[in-house]
This record gives C-alpha cells, sequence and structure tokens, in this order.
C-alpha cells in the first residue's frame, strides 16, 4: 500500500498544525474538516483504519480559489470492504472476551483512501483530528490510539525506524519478497527479464531490491516501465508498445493490483501472449486478474503469496450484514449493488437515479456462494485480524501492565492444536491427537510402547522363556538325581523352590511386554516383587543352612539340629510373605496403572505404567536389596569352608552379580525415554536371574554330568584319597 508514507506525513502535520493554531491555553481548534464518510463506533479506546474501500479517485481539477469539492471515488472492492468487516468483527470478538482489555470497550473509525496517496493523506489528518461530530467550539479531541495501515504494507522503505518508528508490520518487508523472486529466476534459469513496476516507493523500492540480487546471478534486465492508475491511456499504451518491441519471454510486475490492471487490460485488448508473468504479492491473488477475460494473457503467472489462514467465526458475521438494519452505514449501498445486483431503497435514496433494479428488501446472504463469504483461505483479511489483535494485546500490557492472564500450558494440548484449516483462533486437538504440518486436521499420534512382535519384544520374549525352560530342565535333573551326594549337600527341598522360583522370576518379564493395561500394570510390578523376594529368601535358607553346618563341626554346637527342614520353609515363607503384604499395601492404597506420557518432541504417545506410588515401588525393590545384602554377607562369612564343594562360595559370586546389576539398574531406569525403560527393568530381570541359575546350579550340572566320578560323599566332604 504506497499511501502508508502519506498515512504517516499527515499524521506529522496535523500535529504542527494543532500547535501552531492554539488560540486557548487548554488546547488547539481545528481549522476545517475533510468530508469523508467513516464506519464509525465510539469506544473507550479508538481504533483507526485506512483503506482502498473503492480503487480509484476520479480527480477534479481546481483553482484553489474555495474549498475543494467533495473527492468522489469509484471502482468497489468487496475483498478490501471485507477487510473493514474483519476490523469490526475483531473489535467486537475482543469486546466479548472477558481476559483482553477487561472493562474496556475498543471503538473503530475506518475511512476510504480511494488506493489514493493525496486521499489517504486526508484521511490519516481526519483520523487524527478526532470524530466530525466533534463540537467545533471544543479543544481537540484526543486523536486514535492506533492506525491500522500494516496489513498490506510490503514497501521496505517503511522499515526505516528514524523514519516511521510507529510503523510495525503484519505482513514482511518487500526485501524478503525480492530475495525469494530472484531465487525463483535463478532456480527457473531465467536470463532475459523485463520489469514493471508501480511508479512510487512500493515499486522502486521494490524492483531495486529485487536488480541488487538477481544481477549476483548473472540475470539482465532488459527495460524497466512505470505504471500507475493516474496515468493516462497514452502512458499505458507506451509501456505495451515497450513490452512488444522487446524479445524478452519473462516480465516480472512488481506493482500493485490498481496501478497495473490498466495495462492488464490493454495487453489483453492486444492480444499479447507467450510471455511468462511473475508478480508480486500485490496483484496475484486478487479478483480482478483472475477473470477469463484476464486470464488468456495472464495464465500461469507465477508468484509469492501471503500466508492463507481461516477465520471460521468471521462467515456468519458476514452474512449478517444488511444495510435495512444499519441504513445509515456508509458504503453500504455500494456493496450491496455490488453482491446483490440490486438499489436498496435507504433513507435519502428514492431510487430514481439507482442504473440498477430495486430490492425488494428480502434480499438475503445467508446461502450465498460468493468468495466474499469463503473465510477459509483469507490473505489480507488474516493480516487485518492480526493487526487488531496486536493492538488489543499491547493496550492490555501498557494498560495493567502485564500480558493478558494465561493459565500456564500443563498439558501438551494446549500446543498442538488447528476491513479447522489453520484458523488464527485454533481448536485444540485432543491430547490423542497431533495437527499435520499445514496444522487443518488432527491424525492420531502413534501409541508407543514394547510390543511382543517388535526386534527387542522377540529378543527378550525369547531370553525369557529359554531361561525358565533352563530352570525347569535343571529341576527335572534334580529331580532325577535328588539321592546322590551333590544333590543331598544342595539341600533338595531349598533346591527345588528356588529353582521354581527363579522359573517364575523368567516368566516375569512376559508381563512387561505388550500394551499396558490397569491388570498388567498392577501384575507386573507384584509379581516381580513376590518372585524375587521368594528366590532370595531360598538363598538366604541356603546360606544359613551352610553357616549352621559349619558352626556344627565345633564341639558342643547344637545349632544345626535347630535349623531343619521347619526352621527353612519358616525363613523363606516369612520372608516372602512380608514383601506380599508391602504388594498388597501397595495395591490397596496407591496402585500401578496405564499412563500416557505425551511428548512436545515427537508426534507421539509412550504409553506406560505409572508405579501409582514411587515410595511402595523403591520399597519392594528396597526389600529384596536388604535379603540380598544379608546374605552376601553371611555367604561372605562361609567362604572359606574345607568342603570340596562349598556352596557359600557359589551363592557369594551369584550374590555380587545380583547387586552389580541393581545398583546400575536405578540409574539407568531413571534416564531411559519411553519404553526403552521396560526394557531396561527386564534386562534387570534378566540379567539377575541368570546370575543366580548360572552360579548356583551350573556346577552342580557340571558334575551331574561331566564328572560323575566326584559325585561322592568323600569328595563332597573333602576327603579324597590321592
Amino acid at each position: 500500500m504506497p499511501e502508508v508514507q502519506d498515512v504517516f506525513l499527515g499524521l506529522g502535520i496535523l500535529l504542527f498544525l494543532c500547535v501552531l493554531s492554539t488560540n486557548t491555553v487548554s488546547g488547539c481548534e481545528l481549522l476545517g474538516r475533510f468530508d469523508m464518510p467513516s464506519l464509525f463506533k465510539e469506544g473507550d479506546i479508538m481504533i483507526g483504519g485506512i483503506f482502498p474501500i473503492f480503487n480509484k479517485e476520479i480527480i477534479s481539477t481546481s483553482a484553489f480559489d474555495k474549498e475543494p469539492p467533495k473527492v468522489q471515488c469509484e471502482g468497489f472492492d468487496w475483498r478490501v470492504f471485507r477487510w473493514t468487516q474483519a476490523v469490526i468483527f475483531t473489535i467486537e470478538e475482543i469486546n466479548n472476551d472477558p481476559a483482553l482489555l477487561p472493562n474496556i470497550s475498543l471503538g473503530y473509525r475506518i475511512l476510504n483512501s480511494c488506493d489514493s496517496p493525496t486521499n489517504a493523506l486526508r484521511a490519516a489528518l481526519t483520523l487524527a483530528s478526532g470524530t466530525e461530530e466533534a463540537d467545533v467550539t471544543s479543544h481537540c479531541p484526543p486523536a486514535v490510539t492506533a492506525v491500522i495501515v500494516s496489513h498490506f504494507s510490503t514497501c521496505a522503505c517503511l522499515s526505516d525506524r528514524t523514519k516511521y518508528p510507529t510503523f510495525f508490520r503484519t505482513i514482511p518487508s518487500d526485501f524478503y519478497l525480492a530475495k525469494a523472486l530472484a531465487a525463483l529466476v535463478k532456480h527457473f534459469g531465467w536470463q532475459w527479464i523485463g520489469a514493471i513496476q508501480s511508479d512510487n516507493d512500493f515499486g522502486r523500492n521494490g524492483i531495486l531490491a529485487f536488480k541488487e540480487k538477481v544481477e549476483k546471478f548473472g540475470v539482465c534486465i532488459a527495460f524497466v516501465a512505470s505504471v500507475l492508475r493516474t496515468y493516462t491511456r497514452d502512458k499505458f499504451l507506451e509501456v505495451v508498445e515497450i513490452i512488444k518491441q522487446s524479445s524478452v519471454k519473462v516480465i516480472l510486475a512488481f506493482a500493485a493490483e490498481g496501478d497495473f490492471y490498466p495495462l492488464m487490460q490493454e495487453i489483453v485488448n492486444q492480444n499479447i501472449t507467450g510471455i511468462q508473468w511473475i508478480s508480486c504479492v500485490a496483484w496475484i491473488t486478487a479478483p480482478r486478474p483472475s477473470t477469463p477475460e484476464i486470464y488468456t494473457a495472464f495464465g500461469g503467472t507465477v508468484g509469492f503469496v501471503m500466508q492463507k489462514m481461516a477465520i471460521p467465526k468471521l462467515k456468519q458475521f458476514l452474512t449478517s450484514i444488511n444495510p435495512y438494519t444499519d441504513p445509515h452505514a456508509p458504503f453500504m449501498r455500494d456493496f450491496w449493488e455490488n453482491m446483490v445486483g440490486c438499489t436498496p431503497i435507504l433513507p435519502g435514496n428514492t431510487g430514481t437515479e439507482a442504473t440498477l433494479k430495486r430490492c425488494t428488501g428480502n434480499e438475503t446472504f445467508m446461502n450465498s456462494e460468493h468468495d466474499f463469504f469463503d473465510v477459509t483461505e483469507l490473505r489480507g483479511t488474516y493480516n487485518v485480524y492480526k493487526a487488531v489483535y496486536a493492538i488489543a494485546h499491547a493496550l492490555h500490557q501498557l494498560v495493567f501492565c502485564k500480558p493478558v492472564g494465561e493459565k500456564p500450558v500443563k498439558s501438551i494440548i494446549h500446543v498442538f492444536c488447528l476491513s479447522s484449516t489453520g484458523a488464527a483462533d485454533c481448536t485444540p486437538c485432543p491430547k490423542e491427537y497431533w495437527s499435520n504440518e499445514r496444522k487443518d486436521e488432527c491424525i492420531p499420534r502413534t501409541i508407543e510402547f514394547l510390543k511382543y512382535h517388535e526386534p527387542m519384544g522377540i529378543a527378550l520374549t525369547f531370553v525369557s522363556l529359554l531361561g525358565a525352560s533352563v530352570s525347569l530342565a535343571t529341576m527335572v535333573v534334580f529331580v532325577h538325581n535328588k539321592e546322590t551326594p551333590v544333590m543331598k549337600a544342595s539341600n533338595f527341598e531349598l533346591s527345588s523352590l528356588l529353582l521354581f522360583s527363579l522359573f517364575l522370576c523368567f516368566l516375569c518379564p512376559l508381563t512387561f511386554l505388550g500394551k499396558p493395561t490397569v491388570w498388567s500394570c498392577m501384575l507386573r510390578h507384584t509379581a516381580f516383587g513376590v518372585t524375587f523376594a521368594l528366590c532370595i529368601s531360598c538363598v538366604l535358607g541356603k546360606t544359613i543352612v551352610v553357616v549352621t553346618a559349619f558352626k556344627a563341626t565345633f564341639p558342643g554346637n547344637k545349632v544345626a539340629g535347630k535349623f531343619g527342614h521347619a526352621q527353612q520353609r519358616i525363613i523363606v515363607c516369612s520372608c516372602t510373605f512380608f514383601q506380599v503384604v508391602i504388594c498388597a499395601l501397595w495395591l490397596t492404597s496407591n496402585p500401578p496403572y496405564p499412563h500416557m506420557l505425551f511428548t512436545s518432541s515427537n508426534n507421539m504417545i509412550v504409553l506406560e505404567c505409572n508405579t501409582g506410588s514411587e515410595f511402595a515401588f523403591y520399597a519392594v525393590l528396597g526389600y529384596i536389596g536388604v535379603l540380598a545384602i544379608i546374605c552376601l554377607i553371611l555367604a561372605f562369612m562361609a567362604r572359606k569352608l574345607p568342603d570340596n564343594f562349598n556352596e557359600a562360595k557359589l551363592i557369594t559370586f551369584s550374590l555380587l552379580i545380583f547387586c552389580a546389576v541393581w545398583i546400575t539398574f536405578i540409574p539407568a531406569y531413571i534416564s531411559s525415554p519411553g519404553k526403552f525403560t521396560v526394557a531396561v527393568e527386564i534386562f534387570a530381570i534378566l540379567s539377575s536371574a541368570f546370575g543366580l541359575l548360572s552360579s548356583i546350579f551350573a556346577p552342580k550340572c557340571y558334575i551331574i554330568f561331566l564328572k560323575p566320578e566326584k559325585n561322592t560323599k568323600k569328595h563332597i566332604m573333602g576327603k579324597t584319597i590321592n
């Protein structure tokens, strides 16, 4: 929008005039008024808007001997009129929001610039001087707080903060557009092109930036022609002749739609085809260049467009527009005639001067399919929407000295959402869904857990079943050889119970695989705790048997006689029962449960078992650890017994492995992400179980199968003769 600079110039002039025309201490008085119709609503804080609702000013000459006549405009632009309605809609939306500017109402005053720098200057002075309805005897009313002009203002010149310190964009600068256009030309290998610019700062700065970028790629610009909507037809014909006489087949048009459209008409009239046109943001998505007539010469134009977004709630607002509900609203007759094709009979308008048929009063937009009501692919309108909200948030922070109060994001569902199609007021996706790359659809997240059929699950299942099978096979061997000296020395009853507990320990990891459920979560942790407590209790019983047997060799010591099978069973059952009590309290107070872990770094949901009570979980682990340490101490004390088959040495070694595994388990468990936490726990279970199985029972099987000559009482008691 090239007239933006004139807006800022006008605001500066107005302040200067107010100072010069001061008649009283209280303020200044207006020297005159521009008769400019406006869309107006009073509020505590006023927001102004300047839009080219009509795209051409009817030029009139003046002798400057009297007040100039009222400005006349033509070429109603329904797309720009939608921008004005977006301002009104957004302000109403903000006024109804209790969190944004509470107890403060926003008002608006929207003026028409006619897409003319002169009229834009008039509009700027009008906005800065207060409302037309103000009493002329009063002091100058306060100016509007902010003026919306940046929704389509791409000129790189406006980035100069020394000249325009209060200008903020809601659209990228042409500096970046020029870089993108140069890259586009390089991509297609075009080396010889022409250029057309608007004869103003917008066009000239845009082409200048483009030339600086594109010449680095070795591209030559054959000509640069200028256009402007106020030019006579002869000037446009001169540009047409330049195009016809040039040999270029690629032309960049860095011009506003209103400036370029007369040239487009002349090109179509003279049937100039075969040219690849490159567009800037200003006109490639405009309605007029997209007509079938213009398409014959400009079809296939390439260029860059603004980001498109949706404002779903805006459609109902637009369809409710009716000239009869607000008959005095400016521009309403032009809008109605353009959209409906008839002239509404409004106050002060008898319809006698109308060129169209008279409206019946029953017309409605409710079922209209006009592009005006399509709110799914908004570009300029969305920039207006953003601009109003930017002003509102700035005012809120200025008035209340803090940003708009919002609750902290506690759940990932608030992050991944969509004047439904990437709307500004996005609808959060449910927690189990993730927005796609376009942010216009909720897609289910991938649920991650350790599955049976994935490679890691298959490997762990195989190892688990292998350990269970080896435990059963060892038990069969023990039953078959229970009368041999090795079996008798190993305490057959406790060894069999230990093998049975190891069998259960090897089956425990199977409860950790698959999709976590309420029952599987409770089973996996409690089964693990009870089976390992049973296992270590059996080891503890065997260790006590070894120690008491050694003590029995001392004269007068009757401890061994008092520690028979009944006492061994009591130790095993009581130690296991205590763990059962801990698990029962855990399940009744705060049991484990399936839990979905939502992460912001990927589109997965980690389905895991939450331990429920961290205290109970570590109490179960701690109790197993206490039993293991007691066993280790006792076995270490009996490690130097004189027997050739000293089981205390085997128990000591197995418990060292057990303790090492579970000591390293805790930091690995805490630091492992997602399903690997479960894998670490399974690995610890299998490692410790295999450590006990191999350390305690492998030497016995070795003697039974490979060294049967050592399976004698003399050898076991260390009385073998050389």
